[in-house]
């Protein structure tokens, strides 16, 4: 049986790892991914055989597993949060075309978006975007174009990959993109290291998380023009208070 499974890790803490993707990994003869990915499987399940490659080297990688799966047998290829979000499901699907006698199976994870989500509170309890401000494969016109009519239309907005050291203002130019049509008070958050060593989060306004320092490892969500803070917690409500008193 030829199976490539690409199976989502959640956060990177073997708590966070659904029973699926444990199943799946159990079955995989060998397992390819990002180094630092694979290292983390590597720590559970010492004895598969592994193939790695370091960043930009996304199809050499995908590549590499649809032979092992052709080949070697049962494969896995593992992803942070969950293969669909930003990983290697859609790269693995178009390549996977030239091995038609391998099937593909997608095990879903824990995105960055839900697992730094439930460690603020409730900040995607109504409609929400998840935009990727890494200019890497995205020019930056059409990031800055999404960014605006998302703000635009009062959605909550989760960010990923907010700012690196080549793009270390990009964090400070979406939260002035976004402050033209909301409050510099609206309730924003940011998670560090989300279900990893070195996990901090805190709940902030507009005008201030415009001047925090965020890596690729920080999640950040602007809330919109319902979002508050309750406690300790950023929620956005979906609105049943509201059709309940009226």
């Amino acid at each position: 049986m030829k199976v490539l499974y690409v199976i989502g890790l959640g956060p990177g803490n073997e708590k966070q790892l659904t029973f699926e993707a444990r199943e799946a990994i159990g079955k995989c003869q060998v397992i390819a991914g990002y180094a630092l990915y694979a290292d983390m499987v590597r720590k559970w399940y010492p004895n598969k055989q592994y193939i790695t490659t370091g960043m930009h080297q996304e199809v050499e990688r995908c590549e590499k597993a649809l032979r092992s799966a052709d080949s070697a047998g049962v494969t896995g290829m593992v992803c942070s949060g969950d293969a669909q979000v930003y990983g290697m499901a859609g790269i693995l699907l178009e390549l996977g075309v030239k091995y038609p006698e391998v099937t593909i199976q997608i095990i879903p994870g824990v995105t960055a978006a839900l697992s730094a989500g439930a460690l603020l509170g409730a900040p995607l309890g109504h409609d929400f975007a998840i935009i990727s401000l890494s200019d890497l494969l995205t020019p930056w016109e059409k990031i800055v174009a999404r960014i605006r009519c998302a703000a635009m239309s009062d959605f909550v907005i989760c960010l990923y990959n907010p700012s690196s050291k080549k793009r270390a203002d990009y964090l400070e130019k979406a939260c002035q993109l976004v402050a033209k049509y909301q409050s510099a008070d609206t309730i924003c958050g940011y998670v560090r290291n989300a279900g990893r060593e070195g996990e901090m989060k805190k709940i902030v306004t507009l005008e201030q998380l415009e001047k925090i320092s965020a890596d690729m490892f920080t999640t950040v969500f602007i809330g919109n023009s319902m979002t508050k803070k309750i406690g300790e917690y950023m929620v956005t409500p979906r609105g049943y208070q509201t059709e309940e008193e009226e």
